[in-house]
């Protein structure tokens, strides 16, 4: 039923993690295959996604450029798209099946969690769950469960190396958006490198360039 999408970038530490939560859902029949489109990672990332039987591709650097691709050789009838630092709970199969059979019209995303036990980070969740909810606009590192034929009607990824989620959620559109019953727990590991608030600050700025009409290209440079 689901083909998985997950674009990397030595991604070695992390990988195998949000792998790990996927062999259940695999062995049931839920999961037809996973794709890891890799943007030319020079550590370990290929060879542990091949040992775990994903199916390996290289696209050109760049997550949208990556995901596009990806997601164009699918060959399930509904994607899922995880980033390789987000692990999903153990609950994903059961919400994923559901939503499913509610047909294709919808695409669905998962709570948004982070593995920091800081005030902070509780903060953060709220938030972003504030921001999914409410104005329709889950991100990438939430994951998205989507039919191949509504992600072909809007369009898919756009060829970005950022702001490819925003730009496709978008697309969507909020009354076409769900959550699920299950959550994304994501790396904080760039959250307390950068300390929230300017994490914060960063993104509100770079999402404020962009729909002034800044290229996203020129931005994820800045972002880094």
């Amino acid at each position: 039923m689901i083909s998985v999408v997950i674009p990397t970038l030595d991604a070695g530490a992390t990988l195998p993690g949000a792998l790990a939560p996927l062999v259940p859902a695999a062995l049931d029949g839920l999961v037809r295959e996973v794709i890891v489109a890799d943007g030319g990672s020079a550590d370990d990332t290929l060879a542990l996604a091949e040992d775990a039987g994903c199916r390996v591709m290289t696209a050109e650097r760049g997550r949208g450029r990556q995901l596009r691709a990806g997601c164009e050789a699918a060959r399930a009838p509904w994607l899922l798209v995880l980033h390789a630092d987000t692990r999903l709970s153990p609950e994903w199969p059961r919400a994923a099946a559901k939503h499913i059979a509610r047909g294709e019209g919808r695409a669905g995303w998962f709570r948004f969690r982070l593995d920091d036990p800081a005030p902070a980070a509780r903060l953060w969740e709220a938030g972003v769950a504030l921001r999914a909810g409410l104005l329709g606009r889950p991100y990438g590192d939430q994951g998205l469960l989507i039919s191949k034929a509504l992600y072909d009607a809007v369009g898919g990824y756009p060829p970005w190396s950022l702001l490819e989620d925003v730009a496709l959620v978008r697309r969507i559109g909020r009354g076409r958006l769900k959550a699920l019953a299950a959550d994304a727990l994501t790396s904080a590991a760039r959250y307390r490198r950068d300390g929230y608030l300017n994490r914060s600050l960063r993104n509100w700025a770079l999402l404020a360039r962009w729909r002034l009409g800044a290229d996203p290209e020129r931005l994820a440079r800045a972002y880094g």
